[in-house]
């Protein structure tokens, strides 16, 4: 009993001595942060855009491969534009077919313009001879009275003025059925010319969806992912690459309520990776949330609110990205280290390998 006692003791005793040994060498290796800088755990991460296709169709070829490199304006894929090519031939010969109409539609006012005149002839020699009828027949009239003339030779001359007062009528009407002629024409060029403008607008807009089946890159970034593959059909929306803007790169952490209420924005940060502990990558504070990301259960005494976590955005420089944009890589885990204090001193470790 007593060998075995000393034994357990012996153990215990190098366990107290390896433990505090480590926690010495832990203490030493790493003395902590001074006062006024304060530091989280985050992620590099990037604004993502999605190439989607406008509208329904298929793809006829992908030009770049995951991982590339592209630049803003390049092209990254073709839709195929047989069909959108089809409509817009329909939307010419349409847009030809109302050019004519407009000019037929016009020589169509010109003629009831010259009806018109015409008419308005008519109705004149029409007066005319409502003018002489009626003097005829005042004179006959008069003569009657005296029995110079028969009654015969009256009646006629009545008939005859009579007639004349129906030719003018007939005359006017015919005159203004050509007045309403000329505005049902002009109507017609109008609706002619409207048609021009829709089957101009129509190759407009068909026009515009074959160039946006050409899918160019929004700005400079390189390709994340394929997510559709030549030959695929999609409907209009549809994604076909996913790309990482490299020009727009940020770590995401979090400070507790009593640090992240002394943040201001373009407060310095200092990024260290853990794929690349040796440098330090210089950022500034653009984004702190006014919202904590996540609480205890209960918020309901002063200590409990010291736990709430809001969320950090450290911007990388873009000038510092297009530097170094073929070691840019999202995903990767590391620790952010932000000053506080304006005063405060960085540390040595943080300084040195600062990445220029």
């Amino acid at each position: 009993m007593k060998e075995s006692r000393d034994r357990w003791l012996v153990v215990l005793f190098a366990v107290v001595v390896l433990g505090g040994g480590y926690y010495a060498w832990k203490t030493l290796a790493n003395p902590g942060l001074p006062a006024g800088i304060a530091s989280g755990n985050g992620r590099i991460e990037a604004t993502e855009i999605d190439i989607s296709t406008k509208t329904a169709g298929r793809i006829r070829e992908i030009l770049v491969d995951e991982g590339d490199f592209v630049t803003a304006g390049q092209i990254l894929a073709r839709m195929d534009t047989k069909q959108l090519e089809a409509q817009r031939r329909q939307a010419e010969a349409q847009l030809r077919r109302a050019i004519i109409s407009v000019d037929t539609a016009k020589s169509l006012v010109v003629q009831r313009q010259a009806e018109k005149e015409a008419a308005a002839a008519v109705v004149a020699q029409r007066e005319a001879q409502l003018d002489a009828a009626e003097r005829k027949l005042a004179r006959t009239e008069e003569l009657i009275k005296t029995n110079t003339t028969s009654q015969q030779t009256l009646d006629d001359d009545r008939a005859t003025a009579e007639g004349a007062r129906a030719g003018v009528g007939a005359a006017k009407a015919s005159l203004a059925a050509s007045e309403a002629a000329i505005s049902s024409a002009k109507a017609q060029v109008v609706d002619a010319e409207a048609a021009v403008d829709a089957a101009r607008a129509a190759i407009e807009s068909i026009t515009s969806d074959i160039d946006d089946s050409t899918l160019r890159s929004p700005r400079d970034g390189r390709v994340q992912y394929r997510v559709a593959q030549p030959g695929e059909v999609l409907s209009a929306g549809g994604r076909v690459l996913n790309l990482v803007d490299l020009g727009d790169v940020y770590m995401t952490f979090f400070l507790p309520t009593a640090q992240a209420g002394r943040i201001a924005l373009g407060t310095e940060v200092r990024i260290v990776l853990d794929a690349a502990p040796q440098l330090v990558v210089p950022a500034k504070a653009s984004f702190v949330a006014d919202v904590a990301q996540f609480t205890p259960k209960t918020v309901e005494t002063e200590e409990e609110r010291q736990k709430l976590m809001f969320r950090v955005k450290a911007q990388i420089s873009k000038d510092l990205l297009r530097k170094h944009i073929e070691q840019v890589k999202t995903g990767l885990p590391g620790m952010a280290y932000i000053r506080l204090d304006p005063q405060a001193e960085w540390p040595v470790s943080l300084t040195e390998a600062l990445v220029r």
